[in-house]
């Protein structure tokens, strides 16, 4: 089978079922494993599928984004295990950014009984952050409904009167091309600002978010560290010269 026909086959059956495996491909083709791997990376630079573990999935809509409720449920033990690790990094006396998001904040619990400062945008943050008595600020400006972050030109102005010595920021796409991303461009510039604004950078990502493009650039993957529980050697190898990884079991 021609390469543009494989191409096409594949295509054809990972929009008809949204996940297939590396064999099924292989028995569909007629062709090696190595040859469908190849093709699978190929079609991933052109952001028409994602690699996933042992196959291939339809990537994200580049403008979807899910709400606070769906987030909050969705590979919660990979969160919980990228916001321990994460927290851990946090030494007494800090100042740090806490990003707006579901994994960011699970770090909270595992940052109780440390002498911090914390700064954020994420309004669902607070009141866990007040239980822990952690010394906390809440940037102004306009509550974005769906994810209930703070944002806006208030929220920019508020944020540029502190410096961090670390943030920790949410993120929704991953790729070794594009960089980090997010649906909202006023959303990226609040995570932009925040990582000029520290000494060190950190992006917490778990499995899902690799291989995404949402629709606004936030940084390359040389601005900040990654966190995440992605251990594939396959899916990481084209991040490791861009970035350092942290990968964190669950």
């Amino acid at each position: 089978m021609l390469t543009q026909e494989r191409h096409r086959l594949i295509l054809e059956l990972v929009n008809e079922k949204s996940i297939v495996k590396v064999q099924e491909l292989v028995e569909q083709t007629n062709t090696s494993e190595s040859t469908i791997r190849r093709d699978l990376q190929l079609l991933e630079e052109q952001n028409l599928i994602k690699r996933i573990h042992g196959g291939a999935s339809l990537p994200q809509g580049n403008r979807n984004e899910l709400g606070i409720p769906e987030k909050s449920t969705k590979n919660l033990q990979e969160k919980m295990s990228i916001a321990e690790y994460s927290a851990s990094l946090v030494n007494q006396g800090e100042c740090i950014y806490l990003d707006a998001g579901t994994t960011t904040f699970q770090m909270i619990e595992f940052l109780k009984g440390k002498d911090i400062v914390v700064v954020t945008n994420g309004l669902t943050h607070i009141d866990l952050l007040l239980e822990h008595n952690i010394n906390t600020y809440l940037v102004g400006g306009y509550i974005k409904s769906k994810t209930r972050a703070l944002i806006g030109s208030g929220a920019l102005a508020s944020l540029k009167q502190y410096s961090f010595d670390k943030c920790f920021m949410g993120v929704n796409g991953v790729h070794y091309r594009y960089g980090y991303t997010t649906p909202d461009p006023e959303e990226a510039l609040i995570k932009q600002t925040a990582i000029q604004l520290s000494r060190q950078s950190y992006f917490l990502a778990d499995t899902s978010k690799f291989g995404e493009v949402a629709f606004s650039k936030i940084v390359d993957l040389d601005k900040a560290q990654l966190i995440t529980t992605e251990s594939n050697v396959e899916v990481l190898a084209p991040y490791e010269s861009k970035t350092t990884i942290k990968v964190v079991v669950t």
